[in-house]
């Protein structure tokens, strides 16, 4: 893969968390919630959210597999939206329905550019790029949906628990961990899953 492929991937990751933010944002706002608003977090300005590890370092790092000839995984994220719970109707309900927008905002954008390379052409050089931002995005859903903390999955995962649940606790006492864990060993599986919601989204596209 060229570098100026990396760069371009590197790119559509950084709007994508950017887009995954505003989304918490922008739902928390909705559910009354002006927090992020007020901090001027619901902006497509990348210094507004860009994460110095999470949205560079670990992305360049993952690309270190081109090194050696081999596709790389890369993933990331942005400096989480803050959002003030006790402004919510229902703050266990509203925590859970803010974490699930951002995931739900990268397969809109993956569903919106797989309709867009049915128009454009799946062996064309935009149909290509196309593909790009559609897998990105889909990784991104995907490995926000793993329920370890700090992910959305763990949020979504305490709003579905009884309060206080242990396996929350015991989640919450390890991320770190199981963070690092699941990035060296688990990616692998994550891309499993990625592959095969990419075959049906072009499969539903008539790709």
């Amino acid at each position: 893969m060229e570098p100026i492929i990396v760069l371009f991937e590197l790119a559509v990751l950084i709007f994508s968390v950017i887009v995954h933010e505003i989304s918490h944002g922008a739902v928390a706002y909705w559910l009354g919630d002006e927090t992020a608003y007020r901090m001027g977090r619901l902006t497509l300005n990348p210094m507004k959210h860009i994460d110095p590890f999470g949205s560079v370092i670990l992305p360049l790092l993952l690309s270190t597999p081109l090194l050696f000839g081999a596709q790389p995984i890369i993933v990331g994220w942005a400096k989480p939206v803050p959002y003030n719970p006790y402004n919510l109707k229902n703050p266990k309900t509203g925590a859970g329905i803010i974490a699930l927008a951002g995931p739900v905002s990268n397969i809109l954008i993956a569903v919106v550019f797989a309709l867009l390379i049915s128009f454009a052409g799946q062996e064309t050089a935009l149909g290509t790029a196309f593909t790009y931002v559609i897998l990105i995005n889909l990784m991104l859903a995907v490995f926000n949906m793993v329920p370890i903390p700090p992910l959305d999955g763990s949020k979504i995962l305490a709003a579905l628990l009884p309060d206080h649940s242990p396996i929350i606790d015991f989640l919450e006492r390890n991320s770190m961990i199981l963070v690092i864990v699941f990035i060296v060993v688990g990616l692998q599986f994550v891309q499993k899953i990625v592959e095969v919601i990419y075959i049906a989204l072009m499969t539903l596209a008539g790709i």
